[in-house]
């Protein structure tokens, strides 16, 4: 028993003086702007302000700080002061964050953005954030235009490496680090986009729409309009494809414009359906199967496009 019980103590004397090596930092951040979103690069750019308040003299956040998921860093402005006996050092960063949006219901999409403070140099052993809660914010006026901010956060986490960076002492081969994490939800402000993106798709399909209200026989109207306004709306896809990054979901916007394809083919259908009833001499017939048949296809799509454009809105 009694090697059993020195070795418990020893066990917890190593361990309290670890735990009394590990030093804390309070971090806290206030969000200036969140803007140049771009969907195609998959990045935007954020300027906001981090400060620490630490004891230990060998941390220097001027040079140890590091942003992993960023792409670039611009160099801080950094302002260093004492407060209440402890170094207090305040930063104002500017990085260029990388993102995969999320575009499955672009143009009313919801965002999640992070951005993850590190140490360089200082592992979970040497040193821990402590957030600052309470002094932690964003600017409500100037933080992001056309969106609006749900849910900012910052928390701590613990970021683990798989490696030992060179070091190869047995137990080192998995470092663990103190991770400061800035995170908010932003939710478009969207009608006005949805108008700016899709107008040219409706047109497309009014377009096609015109072409049921000649006679069957007034060939030219009755296929040229259609197959105009089909062009119509391949080249609107084909522009907002090209703002968006590549996704192999099926998204909001390829569901609407293949809505609409449907539709104009919808229209085609009627054509020709209501030209063959004439070729069969029966006027009556082919006039009613016009009438109804536009008519159907306009509730089907308008309906469609409801439904769609419900649930992308619900899903936020």
């Amino acid at each position: 028993m009694r090697p059993t019980l020195i070795s418990l103590v020893l066990f917890l004397a190593l361990t309290l003086t670890a735990h009394a090596q590990t030093d804390s930092v309070k971090v806290g951040a206030y969000v200036i702007s969140v803007h140049d979103i771009n969907f195609h690069e998959k990045e935007y750019t954020s300027r906001f302000w981090l400060w620490f308040l630490y004891n230990n003299a060998n941390f220097d956040f001027s040079k140890q700080l590091d942003i992993p998921n960023a792409k670039s860093i611009d160099p801080p402005q950094i302002i260093s002061d004492s407060l209440n006996g402890k170094a207090w050092v305040m930063m104002k960063m500017k990085a260029t964050m990388k993102e995969n949006w999320n575009v499955q219901d672009f143009p009313f999409d919801r965002q999640h953005l992070k951005i993850q403070i590190e140490n360089t140099v200082f592992d979970n052993n040497s040193m821990v954030f402590v957030p600052d809660t309470l002094g932690s914010h964003f600017d409500k006026d100037e933080a992001i235009d056309g969106w609006t901010i749900r849910n900012f956060k910052v928390s701590v986490t613990t970021n683990d490496y798989e490696t030992g960076f060179g070091d190869s002492r047995p137990g080192k081969n998995l470092q663990y680090f103190s991770a400061f994490l800035i995170e908010m939800d932003i939710n478009r402000d969207a009608l006005g986009l949805f108008m700016k993106i899709f107008i040219g798709m409706y047109i497309a399909f009014l377009i096609a729409l015109i072409s049921l209200a000649p006679q069957p026989t007034e060939l030219e109207p009755r296929f040229g309009l259609p197959v105009g306004g089909l062009f119509a709306a391949v080249g609107n896809k084909y522009i907002i494809d090209s703002l968006l990054p590549q996704s192999s979901t099926f998204t909001l916007v390829d569901t609407l414009h293949t809505i609409t394809f449907l539709g104009i083919f919808a229209i085609l259908l009627v054509s020709v359906i209501s030209l063959k009833l004439l070729d069969f001499e029966k006027p009556k017939a082919s006039e009613n199967f016009n009438y109804v048949g536009s008519r159907v296809v306009v509730v089907l799509y308008i309906v469609a496009n409801i439904l769609f454009i419900a649930l992308a809105l619900l899903s936020r």
